[in-house]
C-alpha cells in the first residue's frame, strides 16, 4: 500500500551472514624423518655436536643402569650407540631440514631401556610389551615448530612398522610453566597429547606415563 505521499514504503532486506573466509590450506611439515642406519651415522653426531648432546649422554642414559651410566666416559657411550647402529634395527629416526638433521627420538622395544626397569616414576605400568619413546633432541633452530609431535607420529609409524602395538612414553607435565630445553629431552605432556598418547600412569605430580595404542600391522621380516 502507497506510504503518504504517494512513495512505496521500501521492504526491508533479509539479513544475509557473513561469508567464511575459505580454510587456509595446511602448511606440509618441513621435515623428512627416517631411521637412523649406519650411512647416516655422520648426520646424528652433526646434530648432537662433539658434547654429544645433553651432557655427553649420546642418547645411551635410558640404555643403561645407573651406576653403569655414571661408569661410562661420554667417548665410551658414543662408541656404545655407535655399535647399536651398526648391529640394528634403527634405535631412532632423525628429523632432516633443507638436508640438514635437526631432531632426533629414539624408538625401541622398552626392553632395550635398561633405566627404565629400575624407576619408580617410569616402572612398568602392566605386562604389556609396549615400545617407549625415552628422549628427544631438536636442534634450537627447530623448536617451537610441532617437530616433537611430527618425530612422535614417525615413531608411532615405524614402531607400528616392527609390529608394536603400542609406544609409551614419559613426559614432563610443566603445568603451563616455561621448561628449558636442556631439561626436555624427556618431551613435554602437551605434545604427547597433541600426537595422540594418553595417559596410563602418574607417580611424580609432573611425569605421567603416556601411551598411544597402534592398529595391528605387519612386521617387517
Amino acid at each position: 500500500m502507497p506510504a503518504p505521499g504517494g512513495t512505496r514504503t521500501p521492504k526491508p532486506r533479509a539479513a544475509t551472514k557473513p561469508r567464511r573466509p575459505a580454510a587456509a590450506a595446511r602448511p606440509r611439515a618441513p621435515w623428512t624423518i627416517v631411521p637412523l642406519t649406519p650411512e647416516r651415522w655422520r648426520d646424528f653426531t652433526t646434530l648432537f655436536g662433539e658434547r654429544g648432546a645433553c651432557a655427553g649422554c649420546w642418547c645411551t642414559w635410558a640404555r643403561l643402569a645407573s651406576a653403569e651410566y655414571r661408569a661410562t666416559p661420554p667417548a665410551a657411550r658414543r662408541a656404545l650407540i655407535q655399535r647399536r647402529v651398526r648391529r640394528g634395527p634403527p634405535p631412532g629416526l632423525l628429523a632432516y631440514e633443507d638436508g640438514r638433521p635437526v631432531g632426533w627420538v629414539a624408538i625401541a622395544p622398552r626392553t632395550e631401556f635398561a633405566r627404565l626397569a629400575t624407576s619408580k616414576v617410569m616402572a612398568p605400568v602392566d605386562a604389556a610389551p609396549v615400545w617407549s619413546v625415552p628422549c628427544f633432541f631438536v636442534d634450537r633452530t627447530a623448536r617451537g615448530r610441532g617437530l616433537t609431535v611430527a618425530l612422535l607420529d614417525a615413531a608411532c609409524a615405524f614402531a607400528r612398522e616392527q609390529g608394536a602395538r603400542a609406544v609409551e612414553g614419559y613426559p614432563i607435565d610443566s603445568g603451563g610453566r616455561k621448561v628449558a630445553p636442556t631439561f626436555a629431552w624427556f618431551g613435554l605432556a602437551g605434545a604427547f597429547a597433541a600426537a595422540g598418547f594418553r595417559e596410563v600412569a602418574r607417580r611424580s605430580p609432573t611425569r605421567p606415563v603416556v601411551r598411544r595404542a597402534l592398529r595391528a600391522g605387519r612386521a617387517r621380516g
